[in-house]
């Protein structure tokens, strides 16, 4: 009988490292990688192509239960396709990145997203990043890893990306959020990762997740 896939769960604010750091790491481990602010960011693109008004909750909701979206995993990414295609560069406009958190904010949306991620197990052992990864969507992972730094160090990191971001702004909105805020899991390993390269960032939690393997019984 096959082992149950595991699940690294890999949360922080904006600018923490938990993208470059979650690929390192799946790629380490030959893990099927999930980046949950993608998802959000195809349904935000898609009500924009469609007409959405992303302030009208009732309307998106709709969207979202009906949209023509499934998982698929290409390359060891877990993405959502929508009628087959990915809109890789379409996420990371301007446009798209501000509508964003109020798609996120609505709950029914939430909840499309949260049978969504959980069901990306079907691909086998995960990393998933995002907000919510350890405290709503795989709270029963014993891997839970907060990666952050203070918010200039971010903001610097944004803008050598060449991003003009307000991430105190974005910082405020997401731990506020009344549906699943960014937050520390009580049992996350929370990692300043100031002045570390991404490569001593995820040795760390590679040495980590090894410990914590050793630990149970079951692991393989």
């Amino acid at each position: 009988m096959a082992p149950d896939p595991y699940i690294i769960a890999i949360d922080g604010p904006s600018a923490s490292g938990k993208s470059t750091n979650a690929r390192l790491i799946a790629r380490a481990l030959g893990c099927a990688y999930v980046d949950t602010g993608a998802m959000y960011r195809t349904l935000a693109w898609y009500c924009l192509r469609q007409g959405v008004p992303a302030d009208d909750a009732a309307a998106v909701a709709a969207t979202c239960r009906d949209w023509p979206a499934r998982l698929a995993c290409v390359d060891g990414h877990v993405r959502l396709l929508v009628e087959g295609y990915f809109p890789e560069k379409e996420i990371r406009t301007a446009e798209v990145s501000a509508l964003v958190p109020r798609i996120a904010a609505v709950p029914q949306v939430r909840d499309w997203m949260k049978s969504h991620q959980r069901d990306c197990t079907r691909f086998g052992n995960l990393v998933m990043e995002g907000r919510d990864i350890g405290t709503v969507i795989f709270p029963e992972t014993p891997l839970k890893f907060y990666l952050d730094a203070a918010a200039e160090v971010r903001q610097a990191r944004r803008e050598a990306d060449g991003v003009q971001d307000n991430l105190a702004e974005r910082d405020q909105r997401d731990r506020q959020r009344p549906v699943a805020p960014l937050a520390i899991a009580p049992d996350a390993i929370l990692i300043n990762n100031a002045g570390q390269t991404p490569q001593q960032t995820s040795e760390r939690i590679l040495s980590e997740i090894r410990r914590i393997r050793a630990l149970q019984p079951s692991a393989s």
